[in-house]
């Protein structure tokens, strides 16, 4: 139980990838490959860090109703997606792709927003909202 003040707020894919590198096992990053979501309130303070699934070294399932049954239960207003590469690779995949819009497409239905997909690895991150791909997504 954490005073709402005293969250963390977020901004920037920047801030967010800084959240969840303290919340990643290091030892995983490279070895496992986990999705975990963000979950914000309306301030875009952080409500909670979730771990949705762990895979092996390719791919992960990432379940839309597991998803959303978190967010509904914390109340929150917007989530940010976020999932490791274990081989490093920045650029998303297909199924990162496909999972993104399917997700949104709930969000929309739910009143929660999908702010952002980031995906980890142990050199940097990308964001999928900096490279312009939510927008995208959203006219899907």
């Amino acid at each position: 139980m954490v005073k709402p003040s005293q969250r963390p707020k977020v901004c920037t894919s920047g801030e967010v990838h800084e959240i969840l590198k303290v919340n990643w096992d290091a030892d995983l990053l490279e070895l496992q490959e986990q999705f975990k979501i963000m979950l914000l309130n309306r301030a875009n303070r952080v409500l909670g860090i979730v771990e949705i699934s762990s895979g092996g070294i390719a791919g992960t399932i990432a379940d839309p109703k597991l998803i959303f049954a978190i967010g509904l239960k914390a109340g929150a207003s917007a989530i940010i997606l976020s999932h490791n590469h274990p081989s490093c690779q920045l650029k998303p995949a297909q199924s990162d792709i496909s999972l993104t819009i399917k997700i949104i497409q709930g969000g929309n239905l739910l009143d929660i927003a999908v702010l952002d997909h980031i995906i980890v690895t142990a050199e940097g991150y990308l964001s999928f909202s900096d490279e312009g791909l939510m927008q995208d997504f959203a006219l899907k």
